[in-house]
């Protein structure tokens, strides 16, 4: 069974950076696109990022583009977001997930084995 563990999250002020990491273990997951989402206090859980099983093609909500990256190593099994200019608004607990199932990288119903998340915090 894969186990998700997120890490890196914290508390940076306004404009700063930050890299999560999403590290896998149990098996390899090189053959699995990752996703990453977002969940604010009383906001829903919406898509951030993902990566395709080879690394080759990644994606981005329209809300981080341009300031966010996402990359793995599969080597090390595991997933990096990159965080730039960072802004209040992206406060929120942090999620990655296998995509498990076809379909869009957007929707979270096609992803299953989540972390438990990482809080990040943004101050103005």
């Amino acid at each position: 069974q894969v186990q998700l563990v997120e890490s890196g999250g914290g508390l940076v002020q306004a404009g700063g950076s930050l890299r999560l990491s999403c590290a896998a273990s149990g098996r390899p997951v090189n053959n699995y696109a990752i996703g990453w989402f977002r969940q604010a206090p009383g906001k829903e859980r919406e898509y951030v990022a993902a990566i395709n099983w080879s690394g080759s093609n990644t994606y981005y909500a329209d809300s981080v583009k341009g300031r966010f990256t996402i990359s793995r190593d599969d080597a090390k099994n595991t997933v990096y977001l990159q965080m730039s200019t960072l802004k209040p608004e992206d406060t929120a607990v942090y999620y990655c997930a296998l995509k498990t199932a076809s379909g869009n990288y957007v929707s979270a119903d096609n992803y299953g084995h989540w972390g438990q998340g990482t809080q990040v915090t943004v101050s103005s």
